[in-house]
Protein backbone atom coordinates (compact mmCIF):
# COMPACT_ATOMS: atom_id res chain seq x y z
CA UNK A 1 0.00 0.00 0.00
CA UNK A 2 2.62 2.30 1.07
CA UNK A 3 4.50 1.34 -2.03
CA UNK A 4 1.11 2.49 -4.26
CA UNK A 5 0.90 6.14 -2.70
CA UNK A 6 5.00 6.76 -3.08
CA UNK A 7 4.55 6.22 -7.08
CA UNK A 8 1.06 7.74 -7.12
CA UNK A 9 3.13 10.61 -5.89
CA UNK A 10 5.83 10.78 -8.01
CA UNK A 11 3.59 10.27 -10.76
CA UNK A 12 2.19 13.04 -9.61
CA UNK A 13 5.10 15.55 -9.25
CA UNK A 14 5.97 14.39 -13.11
CA UNK A 15 2.63 15.58 -14.36
CA UNK A 16 3.38 19.52 -14.88
CA UNK A 17 -0.15 22.33 -15.64
CA UNK A 18 1.04 24.50 -18.53
CA UNK A 19 -0.33 28.08 -17.52
CA UNK A 20 1.71 30.27 -19.67
CA UNK A 21 2.85 29.55 -23.18
CA UNK A 22 5.44 31.54 -25.26
CA UNK A 23 4.65 31.55 -28.91
CA UNK A 24 7.41 32.76 -32.10
CA UNK A 25 7.36 30.98 -34.86
CA UNK A 26 7.75 31.84 -38.69
CA UNK A 27 5.38 29.25 -40.06
CA UNK A 28 1.70 30.27 -38.37
CA UNK A 29 0.29 27.43 -40.60
CA UNK A 30 -1.58 24.72 -38.12
CA UNK A 31 -0.93 27.03 -35.29
CA UNK A 32 -4.79 28.06 -34.91
CA UNK A 33 -5.67 24.81 -33.82
CA UNK A 34 -3.46 24.80 -31.01
CA UNK A 35 -4.48 28.05 -30.19
CA UNK A 36 -8.00 27.20 -29.84
CA UNK A 37 -7.24 24.10 -27.37
CA UNK A 38 -4.60 25.71 -25.66
CA UNK A 39 -7.32 29.18 -25.05
CA UNK A 40 -9.98 26.52 -23.90
CA UNK A 41 -7.83 25.16 -21.55
CA UNK A 42 -6.97 28.69 -20.16
CA UNK A 43 -3.11 28.74 -20.83
CA UNK A 44 -1.72 32.60 -21.18
CA UNK A 45 -0.10 33.70 -24.74
CA UNK A 46 3.18 35.24 -24.48
CA UNK A 47 5.08 36.60 -28.16
CA UNK A 48 6.41 38.64 -30.11
CA UNK A 49 6.23 40.51 -33.72
CA UNK A 50 3.88 38.60 -36.36
CA UNK A 51 3.33 35.63 -34.10
CA UNK A 52 1.39 38.14 -31.67
CA UNK A 53 -0.30 39.79 -34.49
CA UNK A 54 -1.52 36.17 -35.74
CA UNK A 55 -2.76 35.66 -32.14
CA UNK A 56 -4.50 38.57 -31.72
CA UNK A 57 -5.59 38.28 -35.07
CA UNK A 58 -7.65 35.08 -34.27
CA UNK A 59 -8.98 37.04 -31.01
CA UNK A 60 -7.03 36.07 -28.32
CA UNK A 61 -5.41 38.02 -25.52
CA UNK A 62 -1.43 38.11 -26.30
CA UNK A 63 0.68 39.53 -23.64
CA UNK A 64 3.70 41.24 -25.62
CA UNK A 65 7.30 39.74 -24.81
CA UNK A 66 8.94 43.32 -24.69
CA UNK A 67 6.07 44.70 -22.14
CA UNK A 68 8.30 41.51 -20.14
CA UNK A 69 11.27 42.20 -20.35
CA UNK A 70 10.67 46.21 -21.12
CA UNK A 71 13.05 46.48 -24.11
CA UNK A 72 11.83 46.39 -27.65
CA UNK A 73 13.03 44.04 -30.61
CA UNK A 74 16.06 45.85 -31.48
CA UNK A 75 19.04 45.31 -34.08
CA UNK A 76 16.26 44.91 -36.94
CA UNK A 77 14.51 41.81 -35.12
CA UNK A 78 17.85 40.12 -34.48
CA UNK A 79 17.21 40.44 -30.75
CA UNK A 80 13.54 39.43 -29.57
CA UNK A 81 13.75 37.18 -26.73
CA UNK A 82 17.14 36.92 -25.88
CA UNK A 83 16.59 38.33 -22.37
CA UNK A 84 16.69 36.96 -18.60
CA UNK A 85 13.04 37.11 -17.72
CA UNK A 86 12.21 35.04 -21.19
CA UNK A 87 15.23 32.41 -20.28
CA UNK A 88 14.99 32.34 -16.55
CA UNK A 89 11.11 32.15 -17.28
CA UNK A 90 11.98 28.73 -19.11
CA UNK A 91 14.92 27.61 -17.43
CA UNK A 92 13.95 28.03 -13.74
CA UNK A 93 13.72 24.83 -11.57
CA UNK A 94 10.18 25.08 -10.03
CA UNK A 95 11.67 22.24 -7.46
CA UNK A 96 14.56 24.51 -6.45
CA UNK A 97 14.22 27.03 -3.83
CA UNK A 98 16.75 29.71 -4.79
CA UNK A 99 15.27 29.38 -8.77
CA UNK A 100 11.86 30.10 -7.63
CA UNK A 101 13.20 33.36 -5.18
CA UNK A 102 14.99 34.66 -7.61
CA UNK A 103 12.55 34.64 -9.98
CA UNK A 104 10.09 36.35 -7.69
CA UNK A 105 12.73 39.26 -6.80
CA UNK A 106 12.99 40.00 -10.12
CA UNK A 107 9.84 39.78 -11.36
CA UNK A 108 10.18 36.48 -13.43
CA UNK A 109 6.86 35.03 -15.03
CA UNK A 110 7.55 31.01 -15.11
CA UNK A 111 6.80 29.55 -18.84
CA UNK A 112 5.16 26.24 -18.78
CA UNK A 113 5.36 25.69 -23.22
CA UNK A 114 7.56 26.92 -25.64
CA UNK A 115 6.39 26.64 -29.26
CA UNK A 116 9.46 27.31 -31.98
CA UNK A 117 9.27 27.41 -35.41
CA UNK A 118 12.69 28.40 -37.06
CA UNK A 119 13.96 30.45 -39.98
CA UNK A 120 14.00 28.47 -42.72
CA UNK A 121 17.49 28.29 -43.43
CA UNK A 122 17.70 25.31 -46.05
CA UNK A 123 14.61 26.69 -48.30
CA UNK A 124 16.20 30.45 -48.13
CA UNK A 125 19.70 28.65 -49.79
CA UNK A 126 18.03 26.57 -51.94
CA UNK A 127 16.12 29.50 -53.06
CA UNK A 128 19.51 30.90 -54.68
CA UNK A 129 19.31 33.79 -52.19
CA UNK A 130 22.29 36.17 -51.37
CA UNK A 131 24.72 35.47 -48.92
CA UNK A 132 23.22 38.30 -46.51
CA UNK A 133 19.94 37.25 -46.85
CA UNK A 134 20.94 33.69 -45.71
CA UNK A 135 22.63 34.54 -43.15
CA UNK A 136 19.96 36.79 -41.98
CA UNK A 137 18.68 33.20 -41.87
CA UNK A 138 20.61 32.07 -39.03
CA UNK A 139 18.14 31.99 -36.28
CA UNK A 140 19.65 33.21 -32.82
CA UNK A 141 16.48 33.65 -30.45
CA UNK A 142 14.49 30.75 -31.75
CA UNK A 143 17.77 28.16 -31.25
CA UNK A 144 18.03 29.33 -27.87
CA UNK A 145 14.27 28.77 -27.14
CA UNK A 146 14.60 25.10 -27.62
CA UNK A 147 17.56 24.19 -26.38
CA UNK A 148 16.73 26.05 -23.07
CA UNK A 149 12.84 24.54 -23.17
CA UNK A 150 14.73 20.94 -24.15
CA UNK A 151 17.07 21.46 -21.23
CA UNK A 152 14.23 21.97 -18.62
CA UNK A 153 12.09 18.89 -19.71
CA UNK A 154 11.89 18.22 -16.07
CA UNK A 155 9.31 21.40 -16.16
CA UNK A 156 8.37 22.77 -19.68
CA UNK A 157 7.29 21.43 -22.77
CA UNK A 158 9.13 22.40 -26.16
CA UNK A 159 7.42 22.12 -29.52
CA UNK A 160 10.60 23.12 -31.91
CA UNK A 161 8.75 22.91 -35.21
CA UNK A 162 5.65 22.94 -36.82
CA UNK A 163 6.15 19.15 -37.13
CA UNK A 164 4.99 18.60 -33.57
CA UNK A 165 2.27 21.11 -33.70
CA UNK A 166 -0.11 17.51 -33.56
CA UNK A 167 1.79 16.22 -31.61
CA UNK A 168 1.25 18.24 -28.52
CA UNK A 169 -2.68 18.96 -29.83
CA UNK A 170 -2.74 15.03 -29.15
CA UNK A 171 -1.56 15.32 -25.67
CA UNK A 172 -3.72 18.44 -25.26
CA UNK A 173 -7.24 16.65 -26.44
CA UNK A 174 -5.92 13.48 -24.10
CA UNK A 175 -4.94 14.91 -20.87
CA UNK A 176 -5.80 18.79 -21.27
CA UNK A 177 -3.36 21.38 -20.17
CA UNK A 178 -1.08 18.82 -18.42
CA UNK A 179 2.00 16.84 -19.47
CA UNK A 180 3.80 14.10 -18.34
CA UNK A 181 7.44 13.80 -17.76
CA UNK A 182 7.28 11.01 -20.72
CA UNK A 183 5.66 13.45 -23.14
CA UNK A 184 8.13 16.38 -22.14
CA UNK A 185 11.25 13.95 -22.68
CA UNK A 186 10.07 12.50 -26.07
CA UNK A 187 9.19 16.40 -27.55
CA UNK A 188 12.92 17.16 -25.90
CA UNK A 189 14.33 14.32 -27.74
CA UNK A 190 12.99 16.05 -31.02
CA UNK A 191 13.99 19.57 -29.94
CA UNK A 192 17.63 18.21 -29.99
CA UNK A 193 17.61 16.48 -32.98
CA UNK A 194 15.69 19.92 -34.91
CA UNK A 195 18.43 21.60 -33.12
CA UNK A 196 21.34 18.63 -34.59
CA UNK A 197 19.82 19.31 -38.09
CA UNK A 198 19.56 22.75 -38.23
CA UNK A 199 23.26 23.36 -37.30
CA UNK A 200 24.50 20.51 -39.46
CA UNK A 201 23.11 22.54 -42.34
CA UNK A 202 24.28 26.10 -41.54
CA UNK A 203 27.99 24.12 -40.97
CA UNK A 204 27.40 22.56 -44.57
CA UNK A 205 26.47 25.96 -46.06
CA UNK A 206 30.11 28.00 -43.98
CA UNK A 207 32.47 24.88 -45.76
CA UNK A 208 30.85 25.47 -49.10
CA UNK A 209 31.65 29.24 -49.31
Amino acid sequence: MQQSIKFNINIMAETKQIKRALISVFHKDGLDDLLKKLDEEGVKFLSTGGTQKFIEGLGYDCQKVEDVTTYPSILGGRVKTLHPKIFGGILARRDNAGDQEQMKEYDIPAIDLVIVDLYPFEQTVASGASEQEIIEKIDIGGISLIRAGAKNFNDVVIVPSKAEYPVLLSILNQKGAQTDLEDRRMLAERAFAVSSHYDTAIHEWFMKH
